[in-house]
Order: structure tokens, then sequence, then C-alpha cells
């Protein structure tokens, strides 16, 4: 199987691995939604060997995760669950935290709002859930190329674009979640960090 290649993956994995270290150096294991091409898992299981890295996806997007684990050979990096985020239960039990990178801007709005509550359902008392991509602040855009990208990718599925952090932030908190880090990273994106507060 040919390796699928993401260029924004390798452009953004060391500024994310950087928060990652922050939030995740207790944790064992993190479950990732939408792991795409596969190359962030590999990357972040290799550099955080601490922990189990749990990689899920539409069924169509594993064989290209599959060829990423398969080269990696890493112990605490796990074949991908088949997680659709609209649909319950969710494939996964507990977990210590969650990851996922450049998704909320493709699903649909039901499906964002599908994907925070189940992080709330799956991640234990005090685990952290970790959000990486483009967000608008207030309504606005924060740069002129991220109004031309939400502009293509409107145009691509009118259901999809960049998201409004409040809105993002008000679905966490109905999860039960709270923001600890809000981090500004390369090309006008950022990570968005919630701890789930204990019952």
């Amino acid at each position: 199987m040919h390796k699928p290649f993401s260029q924004a993956c390798e452009n953004n994995k060391q500024p994310i691995l950087a928060v990652l270290r922050r939030h995740f150096g207790g944790v064992h294991e993190v479950l990732e939604i939408g792991s795409g091409t596969g190359q962030h898992a590999a990357f972040f299981a290799e550099h955080l060997p601490h922990l189990v890295w749990q990689t899920s996806d539409l069924i169509e997007n594993h064989s290209g995760i599959n060829a990423w684990i398969d080269e990696a050979a890493a112990n605490n990096l796990r074949r991908p669950l088949a997680l659709d985020v609209t649909s319950r239960p969710w494939p996964h039990g507990a977990t210590d935290a969650v990851f996922s990178a450049n998704t909320a801007h493709i699903m649909a709005w039901p499906a964002v709002e599908a994907m925070i509550a189940g992080v709330g359902t799956v991640l234990a008392p005090g685990g952290v859930f970790c959000l990486y991509g483009p967000f608008n602040y207030d309504g606005e855009y924060t740069s002129e190329s991220n109004a031309f990208f939400d502009h293509s990718l409107r145009q691509r599925d009118p259901a999809s674009g960049i998201r409004d952090f409040e809105k993002v932030d008000a679905l966490a908190r109905d999860a039960g979640l709270e923001l600890i880090e809000d981090q500004a990273m390369p090309a006008n994106n950022r990570t968005l960090v919630w701890r789930l507060k204990p019952a």
C-alpha cells in the first residue's frame, strides 16, 4: 500500500508535539479522532513512547493509516478503529486523552457537535482533549489566508468551513470540559486544549 502524504501534517507535527508534551506527560492512552493519512499518529507515537496512540477514522482511510503503522513498527501504535463521530456508541471506552487535527472544518456542524459530545463521554475525569486547526474569533477570520481557505472549503462542501472558537468552546463546556490552553500555531492555526472536569 502506498503511504498517503500530507504536507500540512509534515509542517505542523513539531509545533503540535510541543503542545502535546506539555499536556500528555502523564497520559497512558490517546484516542486520535480522524487519523487521516496516519502521519501524525506515527510521529507522535514515536516521540511520546510512554503512551499508547489509538488511531481511528472512517473505514475508507484505514489502508493509508495502516501503511504508516506498518512502516513505523512502533509497539505503542494501534491499528485504526472504525469511528464515525455521529454514531453511538463509539468503539472505544474511557481514555486519558483525545487528539484531533484538521477535522472540525471539514465536518458538517452536526458532526462537530457529535464529536465534542462524544469526547465528553469517553474521556476519564481529568482527561485532556486537544483540537488543532483554524478557528475564527468574534466571527472574524484571523488572516486573509484563512478567509481564502474557508471560501475554498465551502465551495467544495457548503457544510464545511472554519468554525467559530466561541461556538466550539460552548460545545466543550456543555460536554463538561474547561478550556486550559489556546495556543497560537504556525500558518494561522490554533491548538485548543480542554480538560474534563471531575464528576
